[in-house]
């Protein structure tokens, strides 16, 4: 069984995001241990970039404070090789395609499979365009990650029949952030899926409290967070680490209840 798959087995999964290199790389590997620790089934890495298109201001302004220290593709790729000897998480990449046209796409791919990446999310590739970085992706073993959103309607069965790894299901249109509340029919996304692939589905975008955790991993697999997680570490910086290992707990207990 896959990594991603096995992070579904037992009971709701919660996933973190965090933005690679902010405030810095030390301060990445130090926060990846303690979320791994503090239950976190699935941890989402997001590679700085200097146009993220699907990003809300709080993981925009991470992404720079990231490229501002001299992050890199390479620098995450080693970050990734090291955090493997410990931790056995499975671990995803969420990126665009601009930086892995200009790595190159086989070369990237290979990269990932050789560092212990499991996954990739690239919100700047629709389904019909997948073909892009599939086969890629196949020949290296990364399980090329589909969003489905609130308008996607009949196109959901479409993109969930050759889904691999989980389905991250967009729970709100617009950017990354946190909402005050979330009113999507989640349930009828997951159901749609379901009935053509039997992955797991996973609810993001807007996710911040404990409550929500709990309402949208009642209706799915599990809750995807990460804007409300980028904030606490823009707030502490390289304090955060404590504060960010007490949210994490706190969520996974709530996707538990569920």
């Amino acid at each position: 069984m896959s990594r991603i798959k096995n992070a579904f087995t037992d009971g709701k999964a919660f996933i973190a995001f965090i933005t690679g290199g902010d405030p810095d790389l030390d301060t990445t590997e130090r926060l990846i241990y303690a979320i791994d620790k503090a239950g976190a089934d699935l941890i989402e890495i997001g590679i700085p970039f200097s146009d993220p298109v699907a990003e809300g201001p709080v993981i925009q302004a991470a992404s720079e404070r990231a490229l501002a220290g001299g992050c890199t593709t390479d620098k995450l790729f080693d970050l990734v090789a090291k955090v493997r000897k410990t931790c056995e998480k499975p671990i995803v990449f969420m990126t665009y395609i601009n930086p892995v046209f200009t790595y190159g796409k086989d070369k990237f791919m290979a990269k990932c499979a050789e560092c212990g990446i499991d996954g990739i999310i690239i919100p700047d590739i629709p389904y019909e365009e997948k073909d892009e970085l599939s086969a890629e992706c196949k020949t290296h073993g990364i399980d090329f990650i589909s969003l489905i959103a609130p308008t996607s309607h009949e196109r959901i069965t479409m993109i969930a029949k050759e889904a691999e790894g989980f389905v991250y299901c967009v729970s709100s249109m617009g950017v990354t952030g946190i909402r005050n509340e979330i009113n999507t029919d989640i349930s009828s996304m997951v159901q749609l899926v379901k009935q053509v692939n039997d992955i797991p589905c996973a609810v993001g975008f807007g996710i911040s409290t404990p409550e929500q955790a709990e309402k949208m991993a009642g209706v799915s697999d599990g809750a995807i967070v990460g804007s409300a997680i980028v904030k606490l570490v823009a707030r502490y910086g390289k304090n955060s680490i404590e504060k960010v290992s007490d949210y994490v707990k706190s969520m996974k207990e709530a996707v538990m209840r569920a």
